[in-house]
């Protein structure tokens, strides 16, 4: 991290520079300190340039010219999200820096990184990665500009777009710049994009599919289905005609080589002026997400085009292994001092036993990043972890706080078919049911449950992750060992809704799971003579919920007695489906037409802020705004002070002075949480200590 780091290491350069958006923690759930390790197994000299000061370029010449190349990276969050609330509010702190301080990263990190790199060094290479890049590979919609932005590559001018998880891609990368081949000339690397002229192709063999447009079957040719969901069949004869046509590919080209046939999107342009051509570029861009079966994407700016290839195919068990056996120190670096990193401190004694997440919500952006197809730790890996935990890490006092990842209890699912899995273009495993090829057997999560519990030294394992609890009710066994031994008290549980509308825009399990689940939960609590609860989370304001949609929920928590103390509003990322559902009205989860149905968005602060005040219909605060729609939706039945009634009569002194007032977290793409038991309740044992920071912008909330 500094000069004299690298004179004590005997260095005179660095091959490879990484730029990040956060305090430099050696631990893998921090992607410098991971990506660097790697880098560094491999023979390469890595030096670390962490939350730079962006208004100059002096501070990126810090460690000189890098050899190879410059990594730039916004850090585990997006930088939008971890700089504003939902209400496009600025934090008053930031988890991943040294005492939480809020200033310390640019909005746009990735750009104004990757800028001052060239700055500081004309004609180095600069290559961007990360979770904010990688949600930004093509033109995307930007809710904080309330605009379709272009691709990140262009604003940042990068050579190179490592998207996903890229460790084959960075490592391949690295080798091939140390053997001199110019970055301009690698333009093959699985998870990479990059900017070509117009018609540029890898070489003769390959071919275009034409989806810049909605599919509008016309007369005379019958076309290629631009979703690619099922082979087109061959042309019919040309007739005489006046009639507009828009001619698409011969459909024999349609069925060419996956591997040598690129998909070209709507352009920038395009989906910049036009809602439904974005929507439809959102439809057709997450139909190609498996890497099994992805094809290439190609997508115009100007007079360029930003090319994407295939997503990285998944790490096996061994190459996870290798990734997270890496030499980690598991603390910040020692130039911190004795300042707190707040998500170091959440994440310090948890252990990530998996990446990737088949769920398919439309608000989560883990698909986007991680991909569907689990990657799991092997046994001993984990094990292992543990005990360096018991051994190496300050301040341990045997308690592992979460064994997890993006969700709790997706380790070691998958396809029971392998060719099925290849052939696959679901954009969920688990929605609207659980696939009949997907594997649920939580058996090997009880085995590393009890394992990890056995250790010496070990007294107690958490799970704080978000569990997915449409997966657990098919393993009732799972929920026993969970409950009897793993809770602290709470378990955090998603069901974001109750009433069908949201849920199927979100593509999450009908409210009756949660109900099925629940009663599970509190039989084996009681089995194990314990008194825990659940924390549902719920998210307001999200595409297709309508103000009837929120009275219901709000009735639901009432009835079940549930207050809660922190509420979010949807937030949407950039390329989740429901941030194309929100930009566009269109829903594409379905076929998107120019005449098809138009999904209900909440949109104006007042709406919004009613929304949340249905999640905290408790909160006097929010009464007299919740009155007053609730007059206007003819739901008057529901003002009164008995127990059947939403909100009260009376408005105790001093209180609705802010109209439609509610508690908002800071923990942006984290989730929400509630402190408190149901009321009247206490709680035994102390909550977990919550899902890992990152990577970020998991949830829409």
């Amino acid at each position: 991290m500094s000069r004299e780091e690298m004179d004590a290491l005997g260095w005179d350069s660095c091959d490879i520079i990484i730029i990040s958006g956060d305090a430099y923690v050696d631990h893998p759930s921090f992607s410098m300190a991971l990506i660097g390790r790697l880098l560094e197994a491999q023979g390469f000299r890595v030096g670390i340039i962490a939350q730079p000061d962006w208004r100059s370029a002096e501070a990126f010449r810090a460690l000189g010219r890098p050899n190879l190349f410059f990594g730039v990276s916004a850090g585990n969050m997006d930088s939008m999200v971890n700089r504003y609330t939902s209400d496009r509010k600025i934090r008053s702190d930031d988890a991943y820096t040294p005492d939480g301080a809020s200033d310390k990263r640019p909005d746009r990190a990735v750009v104004a990184y990757a800028q001052r790199c060239r700055e500081a060094f004309p004609n180095v290479n600069v290559v961007i990665g990360s979770i904010e890049a990688s949600l930004r590979r093509i033109a995307h919609y930007d809710y904080w500009s309330d605009t379709v932005r272009r691709s990140v590559l262009p604003d940042a001018k990068a050579d190179l777009l490592l998207f996903g998880n890229a460790e084959r891609a960075i490592v391949a990368l690295a080798h091939r710049l140390a053997a001199g081949e110019p970055i301009a000339q690698i333009r093959d690397l699985r998870g990479s994009a990059f900017m070509v002229p117009p018609g540029w192709r890898p070489d003769d063999e390959w071919v275009e599919i034409d989806a810049s447009d909605v599919d509008m079957p016309g007369p005379l040719m019958r076309h290629p289905n631009p979703y690619g969901e099922a082979d087109a069949a061959a042309p019919a004869p040309a007739a005489a005609t006046t009639a507009a046509v828009r001619f698409h590919p011969p459909a024999s080209r349609a069925r060419a080589d996956r591997s040598h046939t690129a998909v070209r999107l709507p352009s920038y342009e395009q989906v910049k002026d036009d809602p439904v051509l974005y929507a439809h570029a959102s439809r057709t861009f997450h139909l190609e997400s498996n890497p099994n079966n992805a094809r290439a994407l190609v997508q115009a700016h100007g007079g360029r085009d930003v090319w994407l290839n295939p997503p990285p195919l998944p790490l096996s068990t061994a190459e996870m292994d290798g990734v997270y056996g890496l030499p980690y120190q598991r603390r910040p670096h020692p130039s911190y001092g004795e300042a707190k990193i707040p998500a170091y401190e959440m994440i310090r004694f948890s252990v990530n036993i998996m990446r990737g997440c088949f769920g398919g919500c439309t608000f989560c952006s883990i698909t986007e990043h991680e991909g569907r197809v689990i990657q799991s730790r092997s046994e001993e890996s984990v094990l292992q972890e543990i005990e360096e935990i018991r051994d190496e890490t300050p301040g341990f006092t045997g308690v592992i706080s979460d064994l997890g990842g993006p969700t709790a209890n997706m380790y070691r699912l998958a396809c029971r078919d392998d060719r099925i899995q290849a052939a696959c273009r679901r954009l969920s495993c688990v929605y609207p049911d659980i696939c009949e090829n997907l594997g649920t057997d939580h058996a090997p999560l009880i085995e590393l449950y009890r394992k990890a519990r056995a250790l010496k030294g070990i007294k107690r394992i958490l799970i704080g992750s978000g569990l997915r609890y449409d997966l657990a009710v098919r393993s009732p066994a799972y929920i026993r060992e969970l409950v009897t031994h793993h809770v602290g008290g709470y378990l955090k549980i998603a069901p974001e809704h109750t009433e069908p509308g949201p849920l199927a825009h979100m593509m999450k399990p009908g409210i009756g799971t949660y109900d099925t689940f629940k009663r599970l939960f509190d039989q084996f609590s009681k089995e194990a003579g314990k008194e825990q609860y659940l924390i549902p989370y719920f998210i307001a304001a999200h595409p297709g919920t309508r103000d009837e949609d929120m009275v219901n929920l709000a009735l639901w928590l009432k009835r079940n007695d549930f207050r809660l103390d922190q509420v979010q509003t949807f937030l949407p990322t950039p390329m989740a489906i429901a941030s194309a559902m929100y930009h566009s009205e269109r829903n594409p989860l379905k076929k998107v037409t120019r005449n098809g149905p138009l999904v209900g968005t909440v949109r104006g602060a007042r709406q919004r802020r009613l929304h949340k005040a249905f999640l905290r219909y408790h909160d006097p605060e929010n009464w007299p705004l919740l009155r007053e729609v609730l007059k206007q939706m003819g739901r008057a039945d529901l003002i009164g002070n008995g127990k059947k009634h939403l909100v009260p009569n009376f408005q105790p002194a001093g209180t609705g002075l802010r109209f439609g007032a509610v508690r908002e977290t800071g923990s942006g793409a984290a989730g929400k949480k509630v402190d408190r038991a149901p009321s009247g309740k206490a709680p035994s044992g102390k909550a977990p200590s919550g899902k890992r920071p990152g990577p970020a912008v998991r949830r829409g909330r």
